[in-house]
C-alpha cells in the first residue's frame, strides 16, 4: 500500500484524541504508515538532565509530536475540505521528441490538482 500523504501537506485529523485538528505534515514514514503532524498527538517525553561543555543544563520534560497512523488523517484540498487523493497521468512532449509521463495528485472530491 502506498502512503498518499506527503511532507508539507495540510491534513485534518478524522479520528482519535485530536479529531478535527488541522496541521502540516512534518514527516512521513511510509514503511510504518505513520505521519507526524504539527500540533497533533503531543506527548511529554522525559529526557535525562545533562550538562553541556559550557555548563548549561539540558533535559527535563519536553513536549513533542508523536507519530499518528495515516488512516486517521485526510489531506485538505485547495478549498479547505478533507478529501481522498487520486492520481492523473499527464504525457509531456520533450524538446528532443521523446514523451515523459507525470503523475499529478488530484482531489477525488473536486478533481482539481493538490
Amino acid at each position: 500500500m502506498t502512503v498518499k500523504v506527503q511532507k508539507n501537506d495540510t491534513v485534518v485529523v478524522i479520528a482519535g484524541r485530536d479529531k478535527g485538528a488541522r496541521g502540516k505534515v512534518i514527516a512521513a514514514f511510509p514503511t510504518t504508515n505513520k505521519v507526524i503532524v504539527e500540533g497533533v498527538n503531543r506527548v511529554k517525553k522525559h529526557t535525562r538532565v545533562q550538562s553541556t561543555q559550557r555548563g548549561a543544563k539540558t533535559g527535563g520534560i519536553i513536549t513533542q509530536e508523536a507519530p499518528i497512523h495515516v488512516s486517521n488523517v485526510m489531506v485538505v484540498d485547495s478549498e479547505g475540505k478533507p478529501t481522498r487523493i487520486g492520481y492523473r497521468t499527464e504525457t509531456v512532449e520533450r524538446a528532443d521528441g521523446r514523451t515523459k509521463t507525470n503523475r499529478v495528485r488530484i482531489s477525488r472530491k473536486t478533481g482539481k490538482d493538490i
